[in-house]
């Protein structure tokens, strides 16, 4: 099959094929996300939708995104997410506020998200639910990259495993990642 299909448009039944790569399944109905050819394997009955043109990533499970920390609540912290790593230059096709819950924050206990990040830090995180918008910060690389001090808004420096102001001297806590201030996503 090689007909090209538009986001929304009915590409089969979940009792005949898997929703792949490009599509979703709905009521046992799989639909296109992307513009593209759909693409059918026999061996795996899957079905998918390969892009016929240059179109957004999509966020998908494993990816490694780039986001800013906008709000903290009692055991989540809201994140909006601004890029996709291997996809920097490229707006994201379903790119929203994404959600850290306390459990996903590092593989120790936290008891409060407010010695782990701040509002308007740079985070990396990985996507653990693409459906619900769910994030990771657990392995060592994923965390705060960039912070900035809750008292006079200047980037903080790291110190080990902490941060300090060169302009007010205060040290403040975060879930680091092991890639703070290198600019490396």
């Amino acid at each position: 099959m090689t007909d090209i299909v538009v986001p929304g448009d009915l590409i089969g039944a979940s009792e005949e094929y898997l929703a792949g790569e490009g599509t979703y399944e709905e009521r046992g109905k799989i639909f296109a996300v992307i513009t593209g050819k759909v693409e059918i394997n026999k061996e795996d009955r899957t079905v998918r939708v390969l892009p016929v043109m240059n179109t957004p990533p999509v966020l998908k499970v494993g990816d490694i995104v780039v986001g800013r920390v906008i709000d903290l609540k009692n055991a989540v912290v809201l994140v909006d997410i601004a890029r996709i790593k291997g996809f920097e230059n490229r707006e994201i096709a379903n790119a929203d506020q994404a959600a850290i819950h306390i459990s996903n924050v590092k593989d120790s206990y936290v008891a409060k998200l407010d010695t782990e990040f701040n509002p308007q830090d740079i985070i990396k995180a990985k996507v653990i639910d693409e459906k619900s918008l769910r994030l990771s910060t657990v392995e060592k690389d994923l965390g705060v990259i960039k912070a900035f001090c809750t008292r006079c808004r200047t980037p903080l420096l790291r110190k080990q495993q902490k941060l300090e102001c060169p302009s007010c001297e205060r040290i403040e806590t975060r879930k680091i990642s092991e890639d703070y201030g290198t600019g490396i996503i």
